[in-house]
């Protein structure tokens, strides 16, 4: 088989490497990712095997590694490679004509992880999935070698750890491991905060992996050093999908493609292919149909914890906690006046900037600061701003009106930031709706302060109204739902407003919306805050591939998606077709 080596730009500019075996005329596809340290020369002993009928075969170089850019074994964190990946698909889309519908992702080690967490974050509509040896959690050997791993990464975040992993210990094929051995393109380094990510992501893909749907093959080996089989076992137990199969090969090592083994390996994924490619890729759930696994969380939230219990307990402390010494900090006495899903509380979060009374209120108001969500929060904002832009070029490039709404904008802060942006020029004019009087009045006021009064109005309205958004005038080109939809647990309101805001936008419109498939502190949360009614803040997560087949139930095709650095929150462009 002849291969070709290409190259994309990762969304950062970084120049990436791929490589393509059989692409023309090409109906389906297999798209491969390599172990950690290693590269897309790898696979070249194990395409023959894996040839099929009308097939392209495309394999992936990640950031750091082969001939790819970058830093060896180094990226700004795990989940810059799954940003990589989902750009990588996009790239063989428009470039190849690639169809996820019919595209099978094999992927290995820290590349299956790499896979795993894409399909979760991103929810692409593949025909299946293979997960070989995933590194879901590398063995170390030595006891609290993570926990020093994690200090020494916060001292020194560009810190780089040496991988021990030699030839021997991947393969009982002498030859394949000498050849790895002796391979100079294979790196040892690998960033101490990527592995840091490497176990926090995992635990996070295990821990939810009850709402992944796509079809999946899964490999482990019966004498894998490397990586423990036990999150590998987890992972198929939680694994949400009927369609899946667990296979052990006896006696292999972690590199099943360069074991004795491979044959074994290659036949089955044959098999699964071929199974995967005959018939449609699974649909999403029902649009009108909501998660049974968020369901049932969201329903197990809403009761009251029994007591006495330990965990009760732990909530009850910080409850009183919060309504004690924590209203020395600024943020949380804002959260308890206005609700900590407002948007007073998110513009002070937004602001990132630890005030309160007396040195100890400093002190609290920085840490409630630095909590996870509110750091997801802040990242969503900055995904925001890409967003934007995104849909702004396509729109000024189309000759479209530059008219923008935010269905639900508050008082419409990170608005103003929009219109006083550069690059978003200055024809841009921006409807900003609320259902708050209070808000939006807060909104004129600041829209006066900065002089933007001309370009932005704040007007009154019902984000789930389906006529007035269908009605409103002036008919926006771009219309955005931040930080709503994750505030509302039924999907039936939801529907009315997307198609209310489908009917509003033109040919060619855009939609940006927000969404909230994971978050780890959604419990607390529940239990200890309170929102903007003053009842308890509970949160029903909504996976991204039930958010997204809302918006095509709508009629919209989703174009983009940009996630945080916890997987969090997310962000995307879709758009109302042409025609």
């Amino acid at each position: 088989m002849n291969s070709e080596r290409h190259t994309y730009c990762a969304a950062d500019g970084t120049p990436l490497q791929y490589k393509s075996w059989n692409i023309s005329g090409a109906k389906q596809a297999l798209v491969l990712l390599h172990r950690g340290h290693e590269h897309a020369d790898r696979w070249d002993s194990v395409i023959p095997s894996l040839i099929l009928p009308d097939t392209a075969i495309y394999a992936w170089e990640a950031r750091g590694h082969g001939q790819s850019e970058g830093r060896r074994g180094h990226a700004a964190g795990f989940m810059e490679y799954v940003r990589d990946l989902d750009t990588f698909i996009r790239h063989l889309e428009k470039t190849h004509g690639l169809r996820p519908e019919s595209t099978v992702v094999v992927a290995h080690s820290v590349g299956a992880v790499v896979a795993a967490t894409w399909v979760h974050d991103f929810a692409p509509n593949i025909a299946g999935l293979v997960l070989a040896t995933p590194a879901l959690e590398v063995n170390l050997i030595v006891p609290g070698a993570l926990t020093a791993i994690r200090a020494l990464q916060k001292v020194k975040p560009d810190a780089t750890i040496q991988s021990y992993v030699r030839g021997a210990w991947l393969t009982r094929d002498p030859a394949a491991a000498a050849a790895y051995d002796a391979d100079t393109a294979v790196s040892k380094d690998i960033s101490a905060r990527v592995l840091v990510d490497l176990f926090d992501t995992g635990r996070r893909v295990i821990n939810d992996a009850a709402v992944m749907d796509r079809p999946l093959l899964l490999f482990s080996a019966g004498d894998d050093k490397v990586v423990k089989r036990e999150a590998i076992l987890n992972l198929y137990d939680s694994y949400g999908s009927d369609e899946k199969i667990h296979l052990t090969l006896k006696g292999a090592r972690h590199a099943i493609f360069h074991d004795l083994c491979r044959d074994e390996a290659c036949s089955a994924i044959s098999r699964f292919a071929r199974r995967c490619f005959s018939r449609p890729a699974p649909r999403r759930l029902e649009a009108d149909l909501s998660s049974p696994v968020t369901n049932a969380e969201y329903a197990a939230l809403r009761k009251p914890l029994p007591a006495p219990c330990l965990k009760s307990l732990s909530f009850s402390l910080q409850r009183a906690g919060l309504g004690s010494l924590g209203r020395l900090s600024q943020g949380i006495r804002i959260g308890h006046a206005t609700g900590f899903d407002s948007g007073e509380s998110l513009d002070y979060v937004y602001e990132n900037k630890a005030r309160g009374e007396l040195l100890i209120g400093r002190i609290i108001d920085h840490f409630y600061l630095s909590a996870i969500g509110w750091r997801g929060i802040r990242q969503r904002r900055s995904c925001m701003k890409h967003a934007l832009g995104h849909a702004l070029r396509s729109v000024r490039e189309e000759g479209m009106p530059l008219k923008l709404m935010d269905v639900a904008g508050g008082a419409g802060r990170y608005l103003l930031d929009v219109l006083v942006d550069e690059p978003n020029g200055h024809d841009l004019q921006v409807l900003c709706r609320d259902w708050s009087e209070g808000a939006l009045s807060k909104g004129r006021e600041s829209a006066a302060r900065m002089s933007l009064s001309e370009r932005i109005e704040h007007r009154r309205g019902d984000a789930f109204d389906e006529e007035s958004l269908a009605a409103v005038e002036p008919r926006p080109s771009i219309t955005v739902v931040s930080g709503l939809y994750e505030l509302f647990p039924d999907n039936a309101r939801l529907q009315r407003s997307l198609r209310g805001i489908y009917r509003g936008l033109p040919p060619g419109g855009w939609l940006i919306y927000t969404g909230q498939p994971w978050h780890p502190q959604v419990e607390m949360i529940a239990r200890t805050l309170t929102n903007r009614d003053g009842e308890f803040w509970i949160m029903r997560r909504r996976p991204q591939g039930e958010m997204d087949a809302l918006v095509e139930q709508a009629g919209f095709k989703k174009e983009r998606q940009w996630i945080d650095d916890f997987g969090i929150f997310t962000v995307c462009a879709a758009r109302k077709p042409l025609a």
